[in-house]
């Protein structure tokens, strides 16, 4: 068992209610009138890592009593495994004796050639007793026979980005004060001006900065920098998934920077003849960033080639 102390910020200061979650009025609404009749539609929950998609859909569940069963699909994307898991939930009885409820984070990982047209087979399977929730970073990912049995929500701020900073301000001031942890306002603006919406990412990294107690303007070099180790781990080891995974938790960096710290990274990492190659790669992409339309993909597609044109040391 994980003590209090120990925890992290994430799960122990999780909202519990759709009252408690960071929203805007038009998404916060909608998610009360299904927890105030007891009734959760299949949903599909649509937006950026972080932004509180989860954190929503075990709200609800927990709000109206429901059984409910949390299932990663970057993790536990093999079709074995989740026909394994949601046939031994949805078959149980519901200790709750109502619906079931099945939340598949990440279903955008999902194989959409075999594992998420399965998934569809799940839902008609088991609608009588469960619902499905998935949460994904990009919708587009998901197969048009999961959008037509789903209610899709898109977690978009648009325009009320500043609104709601200023609300999850306060919910980490508040936490700060819960952990005793002495801070200074204008370094916790910084990180939340830096990452959010991502509020995962943010109380994680104040965990981060508080681990002695304090979190002042000695960080704030740290908090302007963008962190490769995670990254640079990755290509050396030839992770795609899990390059693919800092790409999609490192979007709001501009890739200017991104680019020119991996040059100043890599430089170091790879063997001499391998350094002209990177050159010419890092190049590339960065000139095709100023004008491709999606610029995740760029990204990932650079750090594929590197991966597979470069020696390490």
């Amino acid at each position: 068992m994980i003590d209090d102390v120990n925890m992290l910020w994430v799960e122990k200061y999780r909202p519990k209610t759709i009252e408690d979650c960071v929203l805007p009025d038009r998404l916060k609404k909608p998610f009360q009138e299904y927890v105030n009749k007891k009734e959760i539609p299949n949903m599909i929950l649509s937006g950026s890592a972080g932004v509180g998609k989860t954190t929503v859909a075990r709200a609800m569940c927990e709000e109206i009593g429901a059984d409910y069963i949390l299932i990663n699909g970057s993790d536990e994307s093999g079709i074995d495994v989740l026909r394994t898991k949601i046939k031994g939930f949805a078959s149980s009885v519901s200790l709750m004796g109502g619906r079931k409820v099945i939340i598949i984070d990440e279903a955008d990982y999902l194989n959409p050639n075999s594992t998420q047209p399965a998934l569809r087979a799940f839902i008609e399977e088991f609608s009588s007793n469960c619902r499905f929730i998935f949460t994904c970073n990009f919708k587009n990912r998901i197969i048009d026979p999961i959008h037509s049995r789903c209610t899709v929500i898109d977690f978009r701020i648009n325009g009320q980005k500043a609104k709601m900073a200023a609300q999850f301000f306060k919910r980490v001031e508040w936490i700060l004060e819960q952990e005793n942890v002495q801070y200074d306002k204008e370094v916790v603006a910084a990180v939340i001006t830096k990452h959010f919406p991502d509020n995962r990412r943010i109380l994680n990294e104040l965990q981060r900065y508080a681990v002695g107690g304090t979190i002042d303007k000695g960080i704030l070099n740290s908090v302007s920098d963008i962190q490769l180790a995670d990254l640079l781990a990755a290509l050396k080891a030839k992770d795609f998934a899990s390059a693919r995974k800092w790409v999609t938790n490192n979007l709001d960096n501009d890739p200017a920077r991104i680019f020119r710290k991996l040059y100043d990274s890599l430089y170091e990492s790879l063997k001499a003849n391998s350094v002209p190659q990177l050159v010419l790669i890092l190049a590339k992409y960065q000139y095709q960033a100023a004008f491709v339309a999606d610029s995740e993909i760029n990204l990932i597609a650079c750090l594929t080639e590197i991966m597979v044109e470069c020696e390490f040391k």
